[in-house]
């Protein structure tokens, strides 16, 4: 029998589509269709090339019409379905535009799904923070059990970039922004996950109830043979688990759970409870994906104790802090959702080194651990990653002075940080503010360069302490921007 996906695609060759925006999703998108052999024009209202150099780059675009700078409204009235990419708002002056000609309204994510057939296993990861880390490790575990893996979306691969070579044996580990989801009309997810929700992007959204209902959104086609992962301490969410159709699995950092999975001092623990029931509720069977191996609650588990189960030890884990502990039982608890069994779980968990640039395990040198937080921009930022560690730790600051204030920062550095190894134009900024809130003027250190900072910290950390770059300024001025700085201290620290 042809699903009502594959038939609409047959449809979808009738129509013609435009694709709003040139960058990376909309020129993903753009590819796509092409392969399917769509119809399609593309627009860009800011453009940074030219027409030909479009042409040249991406020769997908060969025959497609391309608009730049205007778009003319002969084009508007002759498209059926528009597909806006992420940083277009559905109330811009053109996206209006589209909806009052009656243009339904697609986004990147919609394109993806429909086009691969909704194919795939999918879990769908959304959430103010910490969506990046729980998908990348999503895709880590999932990579234990699937033989074809894809991490995609908000995450820097585009969905549509993978679409077409999905299959319904693919795993699909996908981070969800609140600009994808408000374009999004029939994906469906197998298991969806919202880590939390605070305020963010209300220049989109404008009220906060609009952007609580556009993350809420990745569960509106999900059924009671689904799961939701939700963070119990979150009360929007809580409040939401009881009006949704999946079934709720709930994590939390700051309570035991009868049902679900928390953190309980220094150990990650699922609720037993009734694992029978367990079992049932969150599909803890093994699957073809398993490749036959035991479900999670086996291994002598799968029984009616009532003690709770071990994921881990938060020491054997190479990422830091609480917020870490939360992305990581959201991984787990929808990797438990897909039948993944603990053996593959526990494998995934303890080798993964987190985000690059995102406190991120360099490795251990003579019994120093080395962590690279280049993308601790601001001293909020950067504020997390102090309280992450939890060893004495040697931290290297300093960057671009964007006219921070460095006062809380240097607050946060209590009983953890020992020494301050500073670069940058901020250095002497950032030292008189150490000085001025307690910290030992002969534990301020400057260093005119990466290597300088390295090579200082070599010298002076002891066994069992840390060294972290985690700057609170931008990068400017020393490099082009903090991925490349990061990149470099790793460089430099694996020197060793």
């Amino acid at each position: 029998m042809v699903s009502e996906l594959e038939s609409n695609i047959e449809q979808l060759k009738e129509k013609h589509f435009l694709i709003i925006g040139a960058g990376k999703s909309g020129l993903s998108a753009a590819e796509l269709l092409e392969q399917f052999g769509m119809q399609f024009s593309i627009f860009e209202g800011k453009p940074n090339q030219t027409e030909g150099e479009l042409r040249l780059q991406y020769p997908f675009l060969l025959e497609a019409p391309i608009f730049l700078g205007e778009l003319p409204f002969d084009s508007i009235v002759r498209t059926d379905i528009a597909v806006l990419s992420p940083g277009v708002p559905l109330d811009s002056p053109v996206a209006r535009q589209l909806q009052e000609q009656g243009v339904v309204i697609w986004g990147e994510i919609e394109l993806a799904y429909v086009l691969s057939k909704g194919q795939g296993v999918i879990a769908a990861i959304t959430g103010t923070n910490g969506k990046t880390t729980t998908t990348a490790l999503l895709g880590e575990i999932m990579a234990q059990a699937y033989e074809d893996v894809r991490v995609v979306g908000n995450i820097g691969n585009p969905y549509t970039k993978a679409a077409s070579s999905i299959t319904q044996d693919t795993g699909v580990a996908l981070e969800l922004s609140s600009f994808q989801l408000e374009t999004t009309i029939s994906f469906h997810p197998k298991v969806s996950a919202i880590l939390n929700i605070t305020p963010d992007h209300l220049d989109r959204h404008h009220t906060m109830e609009a952007y609580t209902l556009t993350k809420e959104a990745v569960v509106k086609n999900q059924t009671k043979d689904d799961v939701c992962v939700l963070n119990y301490e979150d009360g929007q969410l809580r409040k939401f688990a009881e009006e949704i159709k999946p079934k709720v699995f709930f994590f939390s950092s700051k309570r035991e759970l009868s049902r679900g999975i928390y953190l309980s001092g220094n150990e990650i623990l699922l609720a037993n409870g009734e694992a029978r029931k367990l079992a049932e509720a969150f599909g803890e069977q093994p699957n073809h994906h398993s490749s036959g191996t035991e479900s999670f609650l086996s291994n002598g588990t799968a029984s009616n104790k009532t003690e709770p189960i071990s994921i881990c030890r938060t020491e054997e884990l190479l990422l830091l802090g609480t917020h870490n502990y939360e992305n990581v039982m959201a991984a787990v608890a929808i990797a438990i959702a897909l039948g993944i069994p603990r053996p593959a779980i526990r494998r995934a968990l303890l080798a993964f080194r987190g985000v690059a640039h995102r406190i991120e395990y360099v490795g251990e040198y003579e019994g120093v651990r080395y962590y690279n937080d280049s993308k601790g921009t601001n001293p909020e930022a950067a504020i997390c990653a102090i309280r992450a560690m939890n060893r004495p730790t040697l931290l290297i600051g300093g960057g671009y002075d964007k006219a921070a204030d460095f006062t809380d920062w240097v607050k946060a550095f209590g009983e953890t940080v020992k020494e301050l190894i500073l670069l940058g134009s901020t250095k002497e900024k950032i030292a008189e503010t150490a000085k001025q809130n307690g910290f030992s003027e002969d534990k301020i250190h400057f260093a005119g360069s990466m290597e300088d900072a390295v090579r200082l910290c070599k010298e002076k950390a002891k066994e069992g302490e840390a060294v972290l770059l985690s700057p609170a300024c931008a990068s400017w001025g020393m490099f082009a921007n903090y991925e490349e700085r990061g990149d470099c201290f790793k460089e430099l620290v694996r020197e060793f």
